[in-house]
């Protein structure tokens, strides 16, 4: 008796197509995705035209100027995403070459941070893993790392709920000073409550856009104060050098003023209240096992938010 032979569901189209618009997603368009891919351009084109026919509804809205994923494209990759992912992570780890750092390296990085502690290593990193091409883009706010290519985001401030694995990389002191010129003419506060009689520079939250609210830690303790001023900010070093200049008082991360601090460029106005602490985060796409890449500059930023402490005299 001849059986009827069945026909196999052309699977490894599916699971190309899937794969392509994984890549034209982390890298927020259709050039990156070829690159990331070694084809041409066209060819993600039709790649991205078959799925949506073979699934039947539109996954991408393209304009000339953006590309995003519409709600049944986002369900179809947050879905079908680690499952893809843990595949390459098994050949990966089974070819033995997860160790391998290389490839372009897309990050979404924090102006101060990038500033103050990352450019002047930025060399050596580079000249650790030759086979790394990296991008910083700086900017104030997280955005979205997925729809817009990032592998990783480095930023300050408890990150938002999401789907993002979010690593605490340090957690910095919250000092509030002021320049010696502001105390010569306006007096040092001496108790917290003054503060209400003084210029208060406001530093704008990029996520709510209101100032951010003051508070002073010690132990247990937290007293919020209210605080005024005729000038906010939104840009650090401007409010950095607003305050240098004797503009007024101001509540700073302690690692963006410690040079002024030994210089004596600012005074800390309330040591007695040293516990206030505001993190920073590393925040990548979840992955069982993220890429050798981006573990190497996690390791790198590790090093400089915390350096190891020098052997006492």
């Amino acid at each position: 008796m001849n059986r009827p032979k069945l026909s196999k569901p052309p699977t490894d189209r599916l699971l190309s197509g899937i794969s392509v618009l994984m890549a034209v997603v982390e890298g927020g368009s259709f050039i990156r995705a070829a690159e990331a891919l070694g084809i041409t351009q066209p060819a993600v084109s039709r790649s991205i035209a078959r799925l949506e026919s073979r699934v039947g509804v539109r996954l991408l809205d393209r304009t000339t100027r953006s590309l995003t994923l519409t709600a049944e494209g986002r369900r179809l990759y947050e879905e079908t995403s680690p499952l893809l992912t843990g595949i390459a992570d098994a050949v990966t780890f089974a070819s033995g070459s997860s160790a391998t750092v290389r490839g372009r390296l897309r990050v979404n990085m924090d102006p101060l941070f990038s500033s103050l502690l990352l450019a002047p290593h930025l060399g050596g990193f580079l000249d650790r893993y030759p086979e790394v091409s990296l991008e910083l883009l700086t900017r104030p706010e997280l955005g979205d790392l997925i729809s817009e290519g990032f592998d990783l985001a480095v930023r300050f401030g408890e990150p938002p709920s999401s789907s993002l694995v979010a690593r605490k990389l340090l957690k910095t002191h919250i000092v509030t000073v002021a320049a010696p010129s502001y105390l010569a003419r306006h007096g040092r506060p001496e108790k917290l409550t003054d503060l209400a009689k003084h210029h208060c520079l406001q530093f704008r939250d990029p996520r709510t856009n209101q100032p951010y609210e003051w508070e002073f830690h010690r132990g247990r303790r937290i007293v919020p104060i209210k605080t005024s001023g005729r000038l906010m900010l939104s840009d650090p070093y401007t409010f950095l050098a607003a305050c240098v200049a004797g503009a007024g008082i101001a509540q700073v991360l302690a690692l963006s003023v410690q040079t002024e601090l030994d210089r004596g460029d600012l005074i800390d106005i309330f040591p007695n209240w040293p516990d206030e602490r505001f993190p920073l985060f590393a925040l990548y796409p979840s992955r069982h096992l993220p890429p050798a890449k981006l573990r190497a500059f996690l390791d790198f930023v590790l090093e400089l938010a915390n350096p190891p402490s020098r052997p006492q005299k």
